[in-house]
């Protein structure tokens, strides 16, 4: 199947109403129609931690959501996407439950990465660590197995409990491949039609580098389960929080990839009130990406744009989110920081609050978005221009959920009134709709406090201009009968 060029929507399966059978009457009612593109649905699975993302198993939902039925019932009508884990597991997981009870005598001990397989005496060696792209202290946890007594410590890229609750699989294993066709053909036989690959960068455990998109390996890894997903009629997503020019190189093997970029370059557009950045960025990248502005992490910063942007500029940057609300990721390993000590990994926050909640500038980024080459997604947070959730914050202790509201049914029923997500369905409807985005693009020459981005498809053709002085949009554009029109947004 083709991925389309249309807009998509990205929600968790409780953000909506509480449930997948209440997204589901969300998208016949309020969003009937909207989103073409399709669903992406993060983690409904059963999961033991971070908000659906340390799964137990991939072959049930949740039943606090509802079941498989209900995602084929959203299938009936929108692509769905879903999230493969690639990387790790659930620490309460059945294969790694039995592995605690029985060790290397277990049936699943294969699917997990020892760390005898990585150090020959299984003792972690500290420069080698150093090297490494750290997303906690140790790149490991030790667990106790249960018929023995003795300790076993195994790969753990994630989780900020100790012992992890995200345990790494080994996809060098036949006994982890195995499993990963299992849950592919399960995706399969249950309608998915895209598959996200999350955390697929960190699959490739190596000594003597940063074990973090490890070449060659990482392509032959993704040969691998690109073939299997092209068996299946099943599109991939790899999920790549890295330098920008690895992101290139994965659109260079043909893979669809993230914009993570172009988040930062529009904030950074109205808060320095320049387009000059935004326009040479937009010249010179892969037009195969799905493009974001706001998700379930942040906007990312490093190592997204490292050699992209100047690191004292950057702060200026986030130090404005941060005044209107925001809170940062930052970069664990000192190996990976900028050299001066700039470590700002994603900036956590609403997109509509970190502009002010202007409904004129955030169309505009939404405008932007929606004109830049790829596959347009809409969190739900900011398809219902949703604002900075600090007391969730405040009571979780978990920066991420400042924006992860769960909107209930009534909420949502407020915010469909509000002037700019009634402005927003009309501008996605408009994207989703007119020919031209199938043609060619164009960054059209002008002035740095303006921004002119330009479709052509044979005569028909669809203008954006975008005014920093006023912070508005106007799209000027024609029909197949060479009838001209203007858009106010």
């Amino acid at each position: 199947m083709a991925v389309k060029n249309k807009v998509q929507l990205i929600t968790y399966p409780d953000s909506l109403g509480g449930n997948l059978k209440t997204l589901n009457k969300t998208l016949e009612t309020h969003f009937k129609g909207l989103f073409e593109g399709g669903i992406h649905i993060l983690p409904p699975y059963p999961s033991s931690g971070d908000r659906g993302f340390a799964p137990l198993t991939y072959l049930e939902i949740d039943s606090a959501f509802g079941d498989w039925n209900d995602i084929r019932t959203i299938g009936q009508k929108h692509d769905v996407l879903l999230d493969l884990m690639v990387n790790h597991i659930s620490q309460q997981s059945p294969f790694f439950q039995e592995f605690l009870e029985k060790g290397k005598e277990s049936e699943f001990a294969d699917l997990f990465i020892t760390l005898n397989k990585i150090w020959k005496d299984g003792e972690p060696v500290q420069k080698d660590i150093d090297k490494m792209f750290l997303r906690r202290k140790v790149p490991y946890s030790e667990f106790e197995i249960k018929s023995t007594g003795q300790k076993e410590r195994v790969w753990t890229t994630f989780g900020k409990t100790n012992p992890s609750e995200q345990i790494d699989l080994d996809i060098h294993s036949q006994a982890t491949k195995d499993l990963l066709e299992k849950f592919l053909t399960n995706f399969k036989a249950q309608g998915i039609k895209i598959v996200r690959l999350d955390a697929v960068g960190y699959v490739i455990k190596k000594l003597g580098t940063s074990c973090f998109f490890v070449e060659p390996e990482i392509y032959q890894f993704l040969d691998w389960i690109s073939y299997l997903a092209k068996s299946l009629d099943l599109e991939l997503l790899p999920e790549v929080h890295s330098h920008y020019s690895i992101q290139y190189k994965l659109a260079e093997h043909g893979h669809w990839i993230y914009d993570f970029i172009l988040p930062y370059r529009i904030l950074e557009f109205f808060i320095n009130k320049s387009s000059a950045n935004l326009k040479e960025y937009l010249k010179n990248r892969p037009e195969k990406q799905f493009t974001m502005l706001d998700c379930h992490d942040g906007v990312p910063v490093k190592p997204d744009l490292d050699e992209l942007i100047n690191t004292d500029e950057a702060r200026k940057i986030v130090d404005v989110c941060v005044d209107r609300g925001a809170n940062l990721s930052l970069i664990v390993s000192d190996d990976h920081k900028a050299p001066d000590g700039f470590d700002v990994h994603q900036i956590r926050c609403s997109y509509y609050s970190v502009l002010n909640s202007d409904d004129n500038a955030y169309l505009a980024a939404r405008a932007i978005q929606f004109f830049v080459p790829g596959v347009p997604q809409v969190y739900y947070v900011g398809m219902l221009a949703g604002e900075n959730d600090t007391e969730a914050v405040k009571s979780t202790g978990e920066g991420r959920e400042i924006n992860r509201h769960n909107f209930s049914m009534d909420e949502i029923d407020v915010c469909m009134k509000k002037e700019v997500v009634q402005r927003l369905q009309k501008l996605i409807r408009f994207r989703n709709n007119h020919e031209a985005f199938d043609g060619t693009f164009s960054v059209v020459e002008s002035n740095d406090d303006e921004l002119c981005l330009l479709w052509t498809r044979g005569k028909v053709y669809c203008r954006l201009s975008v005014d920093l002085n006023d912070k508005k949009s106007v799209i000027h554009f024609s029909d197949k009968d060479n009838n001209e029109s203007v858009y106010l947004i």
